[in-house]
């Protein structure tokens, strides 16, 4: 099933939305039950299923990290989300903060594949 480009969008702004809040319950509805999330080029290491991803969203909540969404481009059936990630002591803005960038690849509504990237220009690459 083809997701529209205006469903692309509405789930671009759902995923701000629930990851900007820390809302994980709201961010658990919008992943496929068998999503992966790993480094680019990496299929052995990371999470192989929804409950994988949210755990470690809940440890690095955990841990005093936080994150801000910065921006989210669609492009077809990927969404490329950029973050301002900072640990407990940093504030917004602070030399502690660190810029991420995901990719995520959409199937029927949910996202399937999370890709995480240090470099903008590599996940816009990628992105395609």
């Amino acid at each position: 099933m083809a997701t529209t480009p205006d469903a692309m969008e509405e789930l671009a702004a759902s995923v701000s939305e629930a990851l900007g809040a820390a809302d994980l319950d709201a961010y658990r509805e919008l992943l496929d039950p068998n999503v992966t999330w790993a480094a680019p080029d990496d299929d052995r290491h990371g999470c192989r299923n929804r409950d994988e991803v949210l755990a470690w969203y809940r440890r690095g909540r955990a841990s005093g990290a936080r994150a801000d969404v910065t921006e989210t481009v669609v492009r077809g059936d990927r969404i490329l989300v950029g973050l301002r990630v900072r640990n407990a002591t940093a504030q917004l803005g602070d030399a502690a903060s660190q810029d991420r960038w995901q990719v995520l690849t959409v199937v029927d509504g949910r996202i399937r594949d999370i890709r995480g990237f240090d470099e903008r220009a590599e996940a816009v690459r990628r992105l395609g």
